[in-house]
């Protein structure tokens, strides 16, 4: 573009000489266009006698009329910057993607909806309307954190690799995001911080007079996910809450433990979603009590086993299954293999062949699928779960032990040269009782109660608490030092004792995926009111806009007492009462207000709430009131 000159003349009156507007964006010419409607504006304009090029000759060459009627046109995109909340100046990019036969449903609603883009393969981008949902989930957390006197902090997402050896955990991660400086130093990006803040809280903590801590964060966590799947489910950089507690004695740090799991229900109580609470194994985390937090969801990853009349709930790897009445042996039988942690000893568990069950994806339904790992390590500990079944054909040919292990179904004379001198258990070394070692299905017998049955169900874990002990403190050295007259048996000689750790975390990007998934529809998402970006969305059609404001201002209240409703008017000019209502479905607002023909004739506002399955019309005066109750059920 090229303006040679706007230019005033000594009697005051501006000229426009020159403008030229071939090859600049339609932005800019709407730009000029509201300078030179301000030029327009003047009491003593009067235009020059030269040529006006391009794309404005003919609204310059009229009244100026033309020129509102071009600033007002669909092309503009008005900033209304009057303290509401509007979706003119709030950037939600939804549509534009069509959902694929392979791809997950509610990610890409969650696409669709403008709420996040995908930027490499399991890497994200959040948009403005998934920030407000995670910003959301976050203040929740803080609020719950705040309850049990954690603080908040912020550690780097770099960590050493040094520190992990030290803990044993190096080797142990595969999925561990690995880097180099210039120096050919070891790092990666961390996917959980036990190493950093012990070694943290053990450089600054000296005395048992600063305990017991509680310190958590909100942060960005990497993980070299080998297949990312299911969108925010399985990615490979994801945002998590970590509490990290610290006490002088086991005692304190069990009760620390407790307080913490009443806060974790706490919060996903107040998400109003139903959840399960399940006994876990610690893993490669350490520590020997946990516990996870799971939403049921197809989608789901874990099994999780829940008797149907008692209170016993636990994940698959640390459920057990009540003692059938003895059955005659089968000749129908499979072997699994696996071998010792040394490599030296071969282990043969002999099972009774079975179909796979419901609970069986794609990849497990294999022959060995139905074997109890954690029932067959319960019996042999020195079993090296690492090495799958199918790959021990791998290892170079060796003279191997051997430990045959049987299934109470199955006959231990079984006949077989090779395994002549192999030693064989058909029992529990400290229970004595029969060996039960296929996976746990629907319809086995509680191990709690006599009458109840266990139920198995897929489900996504999004959340998880552990009590570590001095899995990390005692390696990373984390003391801190006693009175002289303390009697407590951990104190060393010189007074000091190893600080009692606890790690708790949440999925904070998983469960915004998690959720979607939970409650969306075939018209769209539909977010619980905790999370929602907005909490209602104000639908005006054409006419009512100036009333839509009036509506927009009663909700959120009067008095200074009245808790305000987090609404958003749509008063995008260029688009449909229809395509802003189905756009509004896909979006997920917990409330939908329409000002239709309803408004038009008797003042009425049309409340819809999908997931509640309402739909009436509320005058004005009573409108606050049925918003807040619908929300308050939600």
């Amino acid at each position: 573009m090229s303006l040679n000159s706007f230019r005033a003349s000594q009697s005051s009156l501006w000229t426009i000489e020159t403008i030229r507007f071939s090859s600049i964006p339609i932005c800019c010419d709407a730009l000029l266009v509201v300078c030179i409607y301000n030029v327009l504006a003047l009491p003593s304009f009067q235009m020059s006698n030269r040529p006006v090029h391009g794309l404005l000759s003919k609204s310059l060459s009229g009244p100026k009329t033309h020129i509102k009627r071009y600033i007002n046109s669909p092309c503009f995109r008005s900033l209304h910057v009057d303290g509401r909340n509007r979706l003119s100046t709030f950037w939600a990019p939804t549509g534009g993607i069509s959902p694929t036969a392979e791809e997950d449903g509610s990610h890409v609603l969650l696409i669709r909806g403008g709420f996040l883009r995908q930027a490499h393969s399991g890497v994200f981008h959040l948009l403005p309307l998934g920030l407000r949902v995670q910003d959301k989930l976050e203040r929740a957390i803080d609020k719950h954190m705040r309850s049990i006197g954690a603080s908040k902090l912020s550690l780097s997402s770099i960590s050493s690799e040094e520190l992990w050896k030290q803990t044993g955990r190096y080797s142990e991660n595969s999925e561990l995001l690995r880097l180099k400086d210039r120096r050919d130093s070891g790092f990666l990006l961390s996917p959980t911080h036990e190493e950093e803040i012990t070694t943290l809280v053990a450089g600054i903590v000296n005395s048992y007079k600063d305990l017991p801590l509680r310190i958590y964060q909100i942060s960005r966590k990497y993980r070299d996910e080998r297949r990312p799947r299911q969108g925010l489910l399985r990615a490979k950089e994801f945002l998590m809450k970590d509490l990290y507690t610290f006490d002088y004695t086991p005692e304190m740090a069990l009760e620390t433990y407790d307080s913490v799991r009443n806060a974790y229900s706490e919060f996903f109580n107040e998400l109003k979603i139903p959840y399960l609470v399940a006994d876990a194994d610690s893993g490669t985390m350490g520590g020997n009590l946990s516990h996870e937090y799971h939403y049921i969801s197809p989608k789901g990853e874990d099994h999780v086993c829940s008797c149907d009349k008692c209170s016993y709930v636990a994940n698959e790897e640390l459920a057990q299954k009540g003692q059938r009445a003895p059955t005659n042996f089968t000749k129908d039988i499979t072997i699994w293999l696996g071998v010792s942690k040394d490599k030296s000893t071969l282990v043969l568990v002999y099972l009774p062949k079975q179909l796979p069950s419901s609970q069986d994806d794609e990849k497990d339904a294999s022959s060995n699928s139905h074997v109890n790992i954690h029932a067959v390590k319960e019996v042999y500990p020195d079993l090296d779960t690492s090495i799958e079944s199918g790959t021990l054909a791998q290892f170079p040919e060796k003279r191997f032990q051997y430990v045959r292990i049987f299934d109470h179904r199955v006959s231990p004379d079984v006949e077989d040269p090779v395994y002549l001198n192999a030693r064989d258990i058909t029992t529990h070394p400290i229970s004595g009782k029969p060996l039960d070692l296929t996976r746990i299905q629907t319809g086995d017998p509680c191990p709690r109660c006599e009458d109840g049955t266990l139920h198995v169900q897929r489900c996504v874990e999004v959340g998880h608490t552990f009590h570590l002990g001095m899995r990390y403190s005692e390696p990373l050295n984390a003391v801190v030092t006693l009175p002289a007259q303390s009697s407590s048996k951990p104190a060393t000689a010189s007074g000091q004792v190893t600080m009692q750790m606890g790690c708790h975390g949440i999925g904070v990007s998983r469960l915004v995926g998690t959720v979607a998934a939970l409650l969306c529809d075939s018209r769209g998402l539909n977010w619980p009111r905790a999370i929602a970006p907005f909490e209602c969305v104000i639908v005006p059609t054409r006419g009512v806009e100036e009333d839509a404001l009036e509506v927009y201002d009663t909700l959120r209240g009067t008095v200074r007492s009245d808790v305000d409703i987090d609404a958003i008017l749509d008063d995008r000019p260029i688009k449909e009462l229809a395509w802003k209502l189905r756009d509004a479905d896909l979006i997920g607002y917990p409330v939908i207000l329409v000002l239709g023909r309803a408004w038009k004739k008797e003042r009425k506002v049309e409340v819809q709430c999908r997931r509640l399955g309402v739909k009436e019309d509320v005058e004005l005066g009573s409108l606050r009131e049925v918003v807040q109750g619908i929300l308050d059920k939600l």
